[in-house]
């Protein structure tokens, strides 16, 4: 019996070190669309196929490697443009069409880390970047509070997110829920409330700015 148990324990532990190790990358994540994500379905409705076409998700390594390049403390994001309304509501995906993408990549980034950058985003962003217009070095800012649910991301004058905390005022129809899933992959998943989602940039034909949207997830990656 005790023989056992020891086994036990040991695959247990195996397991979990083998969990543990596959993490070789960690850090913060945040997107925002141009519809609503948090919403009813009468609003998401109405918003198919004539919103939710632009999307900004951006990454922050805490810690990790990706390609065996480090990457600590960079950032990357991407800013998608498609034909219609990007994402899944958990069981059916939207009829996106076309997708075209801008990438920005940190400038603190030496050659090799920006390599490895573009890589981790085209992996992990794999249905959104088939079609990449540009790639720009540009400063990048990326903080999440998790706990008063406020985000900032910049990334130079070409794109911005800025959140705040759902509140029950938002609420309208009073049916409201997490419609759209994340655009990828995420853990620690909180719905918040876009007080500014912007794109300035020439590259994908199209600039937008967003206020006052139920439009954005704030979340942890691990890769």
């Amino acid at each position: 019996m005790q023989a056992l148990r020891q086994m036990v324990a040991l695959t247990v532990l195996g397991s979990l070190t083998g969990v543990a190790s596959a993490a070789n990358i960690t850090g913060e994540y945040l997107e925002a669309r141009t519809c609503n994500v948090y919403t009813g379905p009468c609003f998401a409705n109405a918003e198919m196929s004539l919103a939710g076409k632009e999307a900004v998700m951006a990454w922050k390594v805490d810690k990790g490697e990706w390609n065996n390049v480090k990457l600590d403390g960079l950032a990357a994001a991407v800013v998608v443009k498609a034909q219609g309304t990007l994402g899944t509501d958990g069981v059916f995906p939207m009829d996106a069409g076309k997708i075209k993408a801008v990438v920005l990549i940190d400038e603190k980034a030496n050659e090799a880390q920006q390599a490895a950058l573009l890589a981790f985003v085209k992996e992990t962003a794999k249905d959104y970047t088939k079609d990449i217009l540009a790639v720009k070095n540009v400063s990048i800012e990326l903080k999440n509070d998790h706990v008063d649910h406020v985000s900032h991301f910049k990334a130079g004058e070409l794109a911005e997110i800025s959140t705040r905390k759902l509140k029950s005022t938002d609420c309208v129809c009073t049916n409201e829920t997490v419609f759209y899933q994340p655009l990828t992959k995420v853990e620690n998943t909180s719905p918040a409330y876009s007080t500014r989602l912007a794109y300035q940039g020439n590259d994908l034909g199209t600039k937008f700015i967003n206020r006052g949207i139920r439009s954005a997830f704030m979340a942890t990656f691990r890769k």
